[in-house]
């Protein structure tokens, strides 16, 4: 067994929910193996056509890659996996974070069309996330993560998109489905964010959605408020104990990058940078 593949006990968490063979046809290449075949290009970074003999072919492993990704497959094992551990108290609400980090992208991202045809659906995406930042053409993932590191959700933009300014984006895609029946649970009770989001706009987004806000005061907004005097107001509260326990989601990146794949961006459409993302989560649940 190769150090990528999948460990006993990670494939005995994901094999009940994978899908089953369809009624016609022929059935489905063993599951497992074309798994492991995804996940070595995941982590490798290597071009899909080189995915090991003993995986099968590697047009099987992308194919399977792509579909699962249009059928929904991924985004609900990844929906199954939190919610089993919302279900045994796993999930920390209590210690959430949220940070962005970018990704260099690689010659071979490069190159696809700019615009979509008509026929698609408004609102897809149109620069595939690419975009000129200071490290070149990048891309961005902005990451929640609940007090154990674990992903609750992540959005991918362009590189040179502010961090800030996708916050509501991040906590709106959080969703982890009840075990039993009700509402899917949105919103963490705090959230631990540097100073990057410190700005007044923005700490009243976080609070408008019920979110305790941790987060120290910029040196900008600090001196600005000194120097009105009495109509600057209080300082902002900061829970300086809370948030050291911030680094959990530098720690998820991290854990995140250690997906070749997704800490240097190779593929050309967004969608497939976007579903080797979603992968990585679904593993990082499985640890």
């Amino acid at each position: 067994m190769s150090r990528t593949d999948l460990t006993e006990q990670q494939w005995r968490q994901l094999e009940p929910h994978l899908p089953p063979n369809p009624r016609h046809g022929h059935a489905y290449v063993g599951h497992r193996h074309v798994i492991n075949g995804i996940l070595w290009r995941l982590r490798t970074g290597a071009p899909w056509r080189d995915i090991p003999p003993r995986y099968g072919p590697w047009q099987t492993c992308y194919d399977r890659f792509v579909r699962w990704s249009r059928n929904g497959t991924w985004h609900r094992l990844l929906k199954i996996m939190q919610a089993a551990a919302d279900a045994s108290g796993r999930i920390d609400w209590d210690g959430a974070a949220l940070d962005a980090t970018h990704v260099k992208a690689q010659r071979s991202a490069a190159g696809a069309r700019k615009t979509l045809p008509s026929s698609q659906k408004k609102g897809d995406v149109t620069d595939e996330w690419l975009g000129h930042s200071r490290g070149g053409l990048t891309s961005k993932i902005h990451l929640c993560v609940d007090g154990h590191g674990l992903p609750l959700s992540f959005v991918v933009t362009a590189g040179q998109c502010s961090d800030a300014a996708n916050i509501g984006t991040v906590l709106d895609a959080i969703s982890v489905p009840r075990s039993g029946r009700g509402r899917p649970r949105k919103r963490p009770t705090c959230l631990r964010v540097d100073r990057a989001y410190g700005a007044r706009h923005y700490r009243r987004e976080i609070q408008q959605r019920g979110i305790r806000c941790v987060c120290p005061e910029r040196l900008d907004a600090q001196k600005n408020r000194l120097r009105k005097g009495r109509r600057g107001g209080s300082p902002p509260r900061f829970d300086a104990e809370a948030y050291k326990g911030r680094n959990v989601v530098e720690r998820a990146i991290n854990r995140l990058k250690d997906f070749r794949a997704v800490a240097t961006r190779y593929d050309k459409r967004g969608h497939n940078f976007f579903t080797a993302v979603l992968v990585a989560t679904i593993v990082l649940w499985l640890l």
